[in-house]
């Protein structure tokens, strides 16, 4: 891929469709993509198949997936992945998901100029890490951020690839750059944390996802590093689960041993493994309103957003829908935040590249209907 040094872009909103008008200001070197000519050439983006984007991506100067979006200091700050081209092909343990580095997005509101921050934590910087840093999350408490990211240890499997392991890193700025500790969180496993902090001040860690996460691995509270590369292929009995841990005040490491999220259907049975469109992939995201906790996470291989409803952090929560139909990539991974007495999904897709492993973050408005429930989002439009 040839990079080319860019000056500062607007991509406009299309009015009519309630697109989110986005400017990046941060003078990077951009990306040489369809999506990034279409828009520098005025024209309207379109899909492959020619349907039309909801949103446009938030930043074109880096590719970016996963994000994490939180509300500090009336500042909206994006914690994405940080997509890189490498020549590797798809595959089930996500090694074309070379990432190694992160990098913060940040906006002083929705629908303003993007910054691109420098790097908040890089790989070599991490003791324990050798590769993949996936997914992750950030919170703060009394003066200090926290960076919650997962990456393979040096313990190689069956595949020769590490252990995902969740490590986290500190810093007085929201945007880094982040000191990691030098060891992962004991007890942390899989991959994907996002961290929820409740109205009484006590924070929950939610991680875990199967395939390349390695969650089925752990089926025993044991790593077991020539287990499934996928599921545990039994599609009769209740799904995988998500994790959750209380966190200790130091937010730093794990009160108790991890707890299954279990998801239940109507009928108040756990979803099964083989109900690829309900069960939980990946991705956990909790918020809280109108009394009600919202799980929400990823079916991945049938690529939708879905939410579940509770009475308390650790469930269980019953299913109640999907929040996104599938974008174009493989991959959905999202978060929501309530800005401006406003709820925003940040979400990713692959418009700028049309490849899986180069996603591009977006944001768009979700809405609730007075139950409560969300009407389901399409990332096109008619």
């Amino acid at each position: 891929m040839r990079f080319s040094l860019a000056p500062t872009l607007v991509i406009a909103a299309l009015a009519a469709t309630g697109t989110i008008a986005l400017a990046q200001t941060n003078g990077g070197n951009a990306p040489s993509t369809p999506g990034a000519k279409s828009a520098s050439a005025g024209k309207e983006p379109r899909s492959p198949d020619g349907k039309r984007y909801l949103s446009q991506p938030l930043v074109t100067s880096i590719y970016t997936a996963d994000p994490s979006a939180h509300v500090f200091n009336n500042k909206i700050y994006v914690y994405p992945s940080h997509d890189i081209d490498v020549k590797i092909a798809d595959d089930d343990l996500g090694n074309q998901y070379a990432m190694r580095d992160y990098r913060v997005l940040s906006m002083d509101r929705i629908g303003g100029p993007v910054k691109v921050n420098g790097v908040a934590l890089d790989v070599k910087d991490v003791p324990w890490a050798s590769q993949q840093m996936w997914a992750p999350d950030a919170a703060y408490k009394n003066g200090t951020y926290y960076l919650y990211f997962p990456a393979r240890d040096k313990q190689l499997d069956k595949n020769g690839l590490g252990t995902f392991r969740i490590g986290v890193a500190t810093s007085k700025s929201p945007v880094g750059p982040f000191k990691a500790d030098p060891k992962p969180i004991a007890g942390s496993f899989s991959m994907d944390p996002a961290v929820f902090t409740d109205a009484n001040g006590a924070s929950y860690m939610y991680f875990g996802g199967i395939w390349g996460g390695q969650l089925q691995r752990w089926k025993d509270g044991k790593f077991d590093a020539n287990g499934s590369d996928t599921d545990l292929g039994k599609d009769d009995q209740p799904a995988l689960s998500g994790k959750i841990a209380k966190l200790n005040p130091d937010m730093k490491s794990f009160a108790e041993t991890p707890r299954d999220v279990q998801i239940l259907d109507e009928a108040g049975k756990p979803v099964l493994g083989g109900d690829h469109e309900r069960r939980f992939f990946e991705a956990s995201w909790v918020f809280t309103r109108g009394g009600k906790y919202y799980y929400t996470y990823s079916t991945g291989d049938t690529h939708f957003l879905n939410y579940a409803t509770g009475d308390n952090p650790y469930g269980p929560f019953t299913y109640r829908g999907h929040i996104l139909k599938p974008v174009q990539g493989w991959t959905s991974h999202h978060s929501i935040v309530e800005w401006n007495k406003k709820w925003w999904l940040f979400y990713a897709d692959t418009q700028m590249s049309n490849k899986n492993h180069l996603r591009n973050v977006k944001v768009t408005e979700l809405k609730f209907a007075p139950d409560g429930s969300i009407p389901t989002i399409d990332p096109f439009v008619n």
